[in-house]
């Protein structure tokens, strides 16, 4: 079972649960996941496989979540292949190492556990205030994780919460894919801000950014 999957990769579970909100009302996610991170399986995606890892993180939500009879969490090979087989990437994407977007990560969660996700495009970071009344929306009906990617921003995040009433107050809980430490404690996760509530003035104003929103049901 999920459990069991979790303890053989050594994959540490809901991290985000003592990462104090600076602000209110907050929405945050409902249930349990495992946390992927760069190294975490014994693949060095180091660089290239962010998007891969929080595809992975909302993969084990959903089998936590959900009542999964099996709970195969697929390989960064496996969405390679996963991808080529649904005409998305050419043949010679699988082995590669290029990354994942939220568009691919929205195939991938359809295609391995038959979620659909809605796609929200934010033209930039200087408009990402009004464009997050739908991560309020989505936490209250839905619960589970978001991947977020850019273009000049290009790093994938998981975002598991937000919190804040207006713009200058306004976070986002942000699970950070980009560790690449396979001993860490959810301790130094918190130290190190891998996990982190981070002020939506952070993000990039010259970067566009996509969130791939699950609509589980």
């Amino acid at each position: 079972n999920a459990n069991l999957l979790m303890e053989s990769l050594k994959l540490l579970r809901d991290v985000h649960i003592n990462a104090e909100a600076p602000t209110k009302p907050i929405q945050c996610i409902k249930g349990h996941y495992s946390y992927y991170h760069y190294l975490c399986d014994g693949t060095d995606d180091r660089g290239w496989g962010c998007g891969y890892r929080t595809l992975q993180t909302i993969i084990s939500w959903v089998h936590f979540n959900k009542d999964f009879e099996t709970a195969n969490v697929p390989s960064i090979f496996e969405i390679q292949k996963a991808l080529v087989k649904m005409d998305d990437k050419p043949h010679n994407f699988i082995s590669s190492k290029e990354w994942l977007g939220s568009f691919e990560v929205c195939l991938c969660l359809d295609y391995f556990c038959e979620v659909p996700c809605k796609i929200k495009h934010i033209r930039s970071g200087a408009d990402i205030y009004a464009g997050l009344q739908i991560l309020f929306d989505h936490f209250k009906k839905f619960g589970s994780p978001v991947m977020m990617g850019g273009d000049t921003d290009a790093s994938s995040k998981c975002i598991l919460g937000i919190c804040g009433s207006c713009e200058e107050d306004c976070h986002l809980l942000i699970l950070d894919p980009h560790c690449s430490d396979k001993a860490v404690t959810t301790q130094q996760l918190l130290n190190d801000k891998w996990v982190a509530w981070r002020s939506i003035g952070t993000l990039l104003k010259s970067s566009f950014y996509n969130l791939c929103l699950p609509q589980n049901k």
